[in-house]
């Protein structure tokens, strides 16, 4: 299976099988606005919990998964699956745990406990707060501390061939593809000319996979990418000066990036993990054909059996 774009390029955080009146997924496009890359892994019943989470840790093995170990899932013990992870994945992937701040001071000592000092799990368990808008931050301090954006200092969006920029600058019309995007900055290739570096931009209109706006920017950058084409690098500014998109144009902007990435990457796990159920699926069913096999082999050979022993009287009568 081929993957285009950065999908792989990050760190990424996995919020399994959390409350969401808890831990509503909104938040998610919220964290990203932070840099931080993070999603929510539900149980279904096309793949296990426990299979989805292996699953992700072998396409994106710096992860950062936050188990909530009040869900009750059928099947799948928090305690045990938690330890083997941390086992056997704990020097390539980070784990903690989440839980609800209605159990007793005691019950909580012996999670922590347990899985701090017996376990051995590196982000920390956290206990969430009823009002969920208290979550929010402290969420977002967590993932802060277990350095959750990784080396990124701002997550990249790649756009599509219908994302495309125009500007005018000394009453000459520029235009241009642009490649990708953040909330600092953008890539594009210019298809009227170059600029001088550093050159200052007002009223850029952009068009990001449909999405219109308006801003101002710096070429901060420019590196040859062919014979005749050069990768240009503009920062936004606002009206201020500063760097940076500001009001609308920062909301809509976020809400693009984060609908790119979070789409691209969600698409390719429902894939794998519809792909790693089917067979699941195939591989319980031969089972069971294996084993009603067998029975039906015992069967038989019990029935062959008491005719056997049914047949003996008769032999020994007749002779």
């Amino acid at each position: 299976m081929e993957y285009s774009g950065n999908l792989h390029a990050g760190r990424k955080t996995f919020f399994v099988a959390p409350d969401l009146t808890l831990l509503p997924e909104m938040y998610m496009e919220e964290y990203m606005t932070h840099g931080y890359e993070s999603y929510i892994i539900n149980d279904d019943r096309y793949c296990p919990i426990d299979r989805k989470v292996e699953l992700i840790i072998s396409m994106f093995p710096s992860s950062i998964f936050f188990f909530y170990v009040d869900a009750k899932i059928e099947g799948l013990e928090w305690r045990k699956f938690i330890y083997g992870l941390q086992r056997e994945h704990g020097n390539e992937a980070l784990f903690g745990v989440l839980y609800s701040k209605s159990k007793s001071e005691e019950e909580r000592k012996q999670l922590e406990n347990f899985y701090l000092f017996d376990v051995g799990i590196q982000c920390g368990c956290v206990g969430l707060d009823f009002q969920h808008k208290k979550n929010f931050p402290l969420i977002d301090n967590i993932l802060k501390a277990n350095q959750a954006a990784g080396r990124r200092k701002a997550i990249r969006a790649i756009c599509s061939g219908a994302s495309e920029v125009s500007f005018v600058r000394d009453n000459k019309q520029y235009r241009g593809k642009i490649s990708d995007i953040s909330l600092n900055h953008f890539s594009c290739t210019l298809y009227d000319g170059s600029l001088p570096l550093y050159s200052k931009i007002k009223d850029m209109m952009l068009v990001i996979d449909g999405v219109h706006i308006q801003t101002n920017g710096v070429l901060l950058m420019q590196r040859k990418i062919g014979e005749d084409e050069v990768l240009n690098v503009f920062v936004f500014s606002t009206s201020d000066g500063s760097m940076g998109l500001e009001g609308e144009n920062f909301i809509r902007v976020s809400e693009k990036i984060y609908q790119i990435i979070s789409t691209k990457t969600k698409d390719v796990l429902h894939r794998l993990f519809i792909t790693a159920g089917k067979e699941l699926e195939e591989s319980l069913a031969a089972e069971k054909l294996k084993k009603q096999a067998i029975q039906s082999a015992k069967d038989k050979a019990e029935k062959l059996a008491k005719a056997e022993q049914q047949n003996e009287p008769e032999s020994k009568e007749n002779s």
